[in-house]
């Protein structure tokens, strides 16, 4: 019997980098956390034995896309208490 379409590892690797591309189209650092955590558990996948449930693995994805959106977010965050402010207009 075939493993069910959400054990098969090449399919989070491929919604990864859909992720990836729609945070390229729609920046914000959303996406970017989601991509990182479906990328991670399509590697985990590939591990032989690693064939959690279908709740489990959700768990799994959602936890490594919150851990890594945290991440971004301290890593790429203005410093405390600064405004990001805009001395003169690129249009101009």
């Amino acid at each position: 019997m075939a493993d069910p379409f959400w054990l098969t590892w090449w399919l989070w690797l491929a919604g990864a980098l859909a992720l990836g591309i729609l945070e390229i189209v729609l920046p914000g650092f959303i996406f970017l956390g989601f991509a990182i955590g479906a990328a991670v558990t399509g590697l985990l996948l590939v591990l032989p034995g690693f064939a959690p449930g279908l709740p489990v693995l959700l768990l799994i994805f959602a936890a490594l896309s919150l851990v890594s959106w945290l991440i971004l977010r301290r890593m790429f965050a203005l410093p405390h208490g600064q405004v990001k402010t805009f001395r003169h207009d690129i249009n101009e």
